[in-house]
């Protein structure tokens, strides 16, 4: 656990475990919390700065550790009782219960457990919360299949909608693994169509069917990075030209970009983006109206004028 994504959670771990342990090993320490004592001290060294608002050396954690052990000196406040606002009781209820809901979570009790004594704790305050009922889309008939099929490691059959080419395709699919992406279910697996790892999102499949045949993602199938976002483009994919007026300038902020550079024009930017197909950014040109405009490559700018031409028609004569 040495990881940054892991960090926060044993910094905050250390301060209790190193306030009821005065004098502690450095070595027993770093066992305890599975790192090598070179990382425990530098996660001391940064506990060392941290502290109260006003950071002067009296609001900040105060540790030993020189030699080969260590003793908490000043917590700083660290351990002081958590005392939660009505409108903040209420929004950890409603994320626990989120989160209790999440396909594939391991540690549903630990969360359960967690939701039960806040919501003790809060007292009347959480009734509003009995209003809430927390649901997640496509998680109905398809959810519970999924998961069969990922704790008995067998094939899937999905029929599933690409709303890219407005089609419902037929695919085998090898499931992987279920994850929570931006509150939607999706299903992570070796999609045996397409010879390689895909992301399907529950609420767009039409149709599962759980297979006899054991599930056998290749030895070179990996888990997709999602620390960046869902849709991460590809130097392989097409790199798009467009200019945007002010009232399209939502689009850089939208979708990820390669490029964002201000236009020949005051108040124009020039954006670059990669995509696997075009036929959104047709539509989407479209929808633009006359705040942006597609300028490369070349076919795919007359296919928009040509998608033009054709609404216009649908008008008929002026």
């Amino acid at each position: 656990m040495s990881g940054s994504l892991d960090q926060l959670p044993r910094l905050l771990a250390l301060v209790p475990y190193l306030l009821a342990r005065p004098g502690v090993a450095v070595s027993e320490v770093a066992e305890v919390f599975g790192v090598s004592e070179r990382r425990l001290r530098a996660d001391l060294e940064l506990l060392w700065v941290c502290g109260l608002p006003g950071h002067g050396p009296g609001d900040l954690i105060d540790l030993e550790f020189e030699g080969d052990t260590i003793t908490m000196l000043e917590p700083a406040g660290v351990t002081r009782p958590l005392r939660l606002t009505v409108d903040e009781a209420l929004a950890l209820i409603v994320a626990l219960r989120a989160l209790s809901e999440t396909p594939g979570l391991e540690e549903r009790d630990a969360v359960d457990r967690a939701l039960a004594k806040v919501e003790r704790v809060a007292g009347a305050a959480a009734l509003p919360a009995d209003r809430v009922e927390v649901a997640l889309e496509g998680a109905g008939e398809v959810l519970p299949v999924v998961q069969d099929a990922l704790d008995r490691q067998r094939r899937l059959h999905l029929s599933y909608y690409v709303p890219g080419r407005d089609e419902t395709t037929e695919r085998d699919v090898d499931p992987m693994r279920l994850l929570l992406v931006e509150g939607r279910p999706y299903l992570e697996g070796w999609c045996r169509r397409a010879e390689g790892v895909r992301l399907f999102r529950l609420d767009r499949v039409q149709g599962v069917e759980l297979l006899d045949a054991p599930a056998d993602p290749p030895a070179t199938a990996e888990h997709r990075d999602l620390s960046q976002g869902l849709f991460q483009p590809s130097p392989e994919h097409l790199l798009v030209t467009l200019v945007l007026r002010p009232g399209a300038h939502w689009v850089a902020d939208y979708h990820p970009c390669e490029s964002v550079e201000a236009g020949d024009v005051p108040g124009e930017l020039v954006v670059g983006l990669r995509t696997p197909t075009t036929d959104w950014v047709r539509r989407l040109a479209l929808r633009l109206g006359d705040q942006g405009r597609v300028v490369a490559p070349a076919e795919l700018a007359e296919a928009v004028r040509a998608d033009a031409r054709v609404a216009l028609a649908a008008y008929g004569p002026a």
